[in-house]
């Protein structure tokens, strides 16, 4: 599995502004073949931090993602969100195993 985690940095009215393209983006991902899970996040003790997590079956399946319509919207839209992306990383995992 690939997980793709990040943080991004929301200027003032960006999450509202922005919500539509946001949720747009979360529902087409979660239809991509590949995808386990695809999710955006508000940071409880900073509501201007939004975490980013997304979970692939493999990188074929990311880069695909990469390719899609939905991905080309999203990134229009973005550039015109007091959005900045703070890091984004992609990390190979196991399936995980339940903690409790």
């Amino acid at each position: 599995m690939l997980m793709v985690i990040g943080t991004a940095k929301l200027g003032e009215g960006a999450l509202k502004a922005g919500r539509a393209a946001l949720e747009a983006m979360i529902t087409a991902s979660r239809e991509e073949e590949g995808c386990i899970d695809y999710a955006y996040a508000i940071d409880v003790l900073d509501p201007a931090i939004m975490r980013i997590t997304e979970k692939w079956v493999d990188e074929a399946a990311l880069v695909t993602h990469f390719q899609t319509p939905h991905m080309a919207t999203f990134q229009k839209a973005l550039g015109e969100l007091d959005i900045t992306i703070l890091d984004v990383r992609k990390f190979q995992a196991d399936d995980g195993a339940p903690l409790m």
